[in-house]
Parts: structure tokens; sequence; C-alpha cells
């Protein structure tokens, strides 16, 4: 439904709410409250109901409501006394008193973007909400065409602003062409709850398997960047049957605690979490250009300030330490071993933030992956590099491939490539 309020735009189908043609940010909880009172509109709700309505069986204290509502009139532009949009009714609840009228999806004029600006993919984009186990509720969003493909969430998305970022742009375009793409942002971050207690691996890996349940997912190809690399490798080791290619970018097996050997990358990392709670989101030039350095020591000015941004407005800085601690506690070198899946690794070989060595320990834990070195010195890989339509090309061709052909080949051939070694045959 698309609801037509003030000089407001509710769209329903994209999770947005816009003023004319620009979309306004909102949280998720408050985005929530505001469809609640938009789809009962004909009554007042009450303070009990929304609660149990948006936060379900999470114990949270009116004044988390209170704060909700409050951002909620400051999108709306209905402070002060007079609201004409929400109305509170002083000790019972709230009523949405704005009239409504609603039109179809098809009778809304779609804007044209400009030639040299590659979003177009971007107005197909639907995101919507699903609960996961512990009923936090997980944003996720599809885009583009064809069999699925899909992302899992690494550390430090937002689904609507990636989409806006001379960063990510690239890869989602690329990456929706062929397929439908579907990624999700990391309960604590992006449109996904943030108030969440429970971040950890095994809540992330929760997370995966609810995304899979909900759309009824089975065997598609997973695109995996960074931290989600080891989600993946889990994810595969644990659910084979519904995965058929596994691509693993810039990822590790074992996060930066974990794999600290040396004195130096133990402070390095000590380091790393001291930094984190002072300079998250603030206009620090020393934090940002620190942050820079490591994600993109070759990225322009634009670039190295979208990250500062997207620190502001993916996660909290408390949310942001609790996803920064998970991650480097990762360890997934038992696990790797078990994924029979078909499986390309691909690594920058002088990435700051993950070793170029995590890559290739990667690929050799695996069985029969496929690695793939590439040249530059950027965690993520951006659109100007050399090595981008490198990436593309390797990617799109091991996604053709047939990996149940594959399998039956390997079977045929098995018996004459019988080798000898240490007096055992080797099938």
């Amino acid at each position: 439904m698309i609801y037509l309020f003030d000089e407001f735009v509710l769209d329903t189908r994209r999770c947005e709410l816009r003023r004319g043609d620009d979309p306004l940010h909102l949280e998720p909880q408050v985005y929530a409250v505001l469809c609640y009172l938009v789809e009962h509109r004909d009554r007042l709700v009450r303070k009990e109901e929304l609660l149990d309505e948006v936060w379900g069986h999470r114990f949270v204290s009116p004044s988390t409501l209170n704060s909700r509502i409050k951002s909620l009139r400051q999108a709306l532009q209905d402070d002060g006394s007079a609201q004409r949009i929400v109305r509170t009714i002083r000790g019972a609840g709230f009523r949405f008193c704005a009239p409504v009228t609603w039109a179809e999806e098809r009778s809304r004029p779609q804007p044209t973007p400009p030639a040299a600006q590659p979003i177009a993919l971007r107005r197909e984009q639907q995101i919507r909400f699903c609960r996961g186990y512990d009923g936090n509720r997980i944003a996720y969003a599809t885009s583009g065409c064809g069999p699925p493909l899909l992302k899992p969430a690494n550390w430090l998305t937002h689904l609507e602003y990636d989409w806006d970022s001379p960063v990510w742009r690239h890869w989602l375009n690329e990456l929706s062409r062929d397929h439908t793409l579907i990624r999700y942002d990391q309960r604590g971050s992006g449109l996904s709850d943030r108030d969440t207690e429970d971040v950890s691996f095994e809540s992330w890996l929760g997370d995966l398997e609810t995304i899979f349940d909900e759309l009824e997912l089975e065997r598609v190809p997973i695109v995996a960047l960074s931290q989600g690399c080891a989600l993946a490798i889990a994810f595969a080791a644990r659910h084979p049957e519904r995965v058929s290619h596994l691509v693993l970018y810039g990822g590790y097996a074992q996060g930066r605690f974990r794999r600290a050997c040396t004195p130096a990358e133990r402070a390095q990392s000590e380091a790393m979490l001291q930094v984190l709670p002072h300079g998250w989101g603030q206009d620090n030039p020393a934090f940002r250009q620190f942050f820079a350095n490591m994600f993109l020591p070759e990225g322009t000015p634009e670039q190295m300030a979208w990250f500062s941004d997207l620190q502001r407005i993916s996660a909290s800085p408390e949310q942001g330490v609790k996803l920064w601690l998970a991650s480097a506690s990762i360890d997934v070198t038992e696990v790797a071993p078990l994924v029979h899946t078909p499986t390309l690794v691909l690594h920058v070989k002088q990435d700051a933030v993950v070793p170029f060595e995590q890559g290739r320990f990667l690929a050799r834990l695996i069985p029969g992956a496929r690695f793939v070195p590439l040249e530059g010195r950027n965690h993520v890989l951006l659109e100007t590099e050399p090595a981008w339509p490198r990436f593309l090309a390797e990617v799109r061709a091991f996604l053709a491939e047939d990996p149940m052909e594959e399998t039956r080949s390997n079977d045929a051939e098995r018996p004459v490539l019988q080798a000898v070694a240490g007096g055992r045959v080797i099938a």
C-alpha cells in the first residue's frame, strides 16, 4: 500500500517514507510505529498495544516509546502543540489524525534518474522485515531480476544508504544485473533492530537461516565479503544442500583477536578497540583517517567521508563496538574443512584490514577451493580499480558453472585418477 497524508508518502512496499520524491530516514522502530498508527488510524492506539506490536515480548520502558514518537514527530515536522498528524491522548495512547488517502503502486509516476548516475536498479529494490529466532526484526532487501543470489551481512551496512555510496553502489548494481540480489542488515545496525542484546556469531548464523527460511530459498549461490565469508562458510557446512556456489572475497577464517600472534598485532587490535567508542560517527579527522587508511588507502576524499557517515547512520557507538568485538572473535578453522560446496576465494594482495595470508589460508582450508589473488590495496574494490573487472569476470564465470555436472564428471573419472601415496591408495 501507498498512503498519502499531508505532504508525505508512506510506501509500505518499499518500507519508505518520502516528502514528495525525497526519502526520509527513519529508524526501524520509528517506521514500525508510523505504519501501525496509519493502519489503525480509525481509532485510538493504546501505548500497551503499540509496545506489544512493535517490540513483541521484549521489555522496553515507556520512555523508549516516547523517544520513538518524538523522532517520528521530528520527521513529520509535527512538533509543538498543534499535533496535526500524530496526536497524543494523555494517559491513554496515540491517534493518527491526518486525513489519509491511498494509491496503487502502478499509479505513482516514477522519476527518471540522471543517465550519469547508475542507480536505476535501486528503484526496483524492495525492503521487508522478518523476525529472527529471538524476535529481533531483521531488514532484508531484494533488487534486480533473475535467479537468486544471496549476500550475507558484513560489518556496517545500510540497505538504503548503501545505494548512495561511492564505495558500494557499483557492487550492488553489478550483483543485481543478472540475479535477484538478496541482502540484509546485520542485527544491531542499518534498518534492522538496533537495541538487540545478543550480538554473536551464532546469532548471525541464526539470522541467515531465518532469511533462507523466510524466502524459502533452496540451493542458491552465496557471495560473501569480509566478515560475511565466515558466516557463509558456517552456513554451507551446516546446510550443504541449500548452497550451490560459494564466492568469498576479502574474508578470513580467524577474526582479528584470534589471528593476532605477535605483540604488535595484539597491540593494534587493542588500539582499535580503544578508539572505536570515542571517534564513532564523529567528524574527527584523525579517526576518519585511521579508518580510511585501513579500508580505502587509495580512496577519494568523498569515499573516505562516506565511511565516517556510514558509522553514524548504520549503528550507535555501543552497538558498533559490540559488532566489532563479535567479528574479531570469529574462528571457523574447524568448520571450513567440512565445506564441500564449490568455492571461489578472492583476495587483494595488500589488504590492510584482512591480511592476504588469511585469504590463502581460507582457500587451503576448504577442500577444492580455487584461489584468485587480486592486485590492489583497498579492502573494498572500487569501481576504478583494474582488479574490479577481473573480479566480475571471475565471479560470473564461476557462477555459470554447473556444480552437479562437475560432481558427475569427478565421479566418472575417479577410478582412473587413483594414485599411490605412502603405501595407501588415494581415490
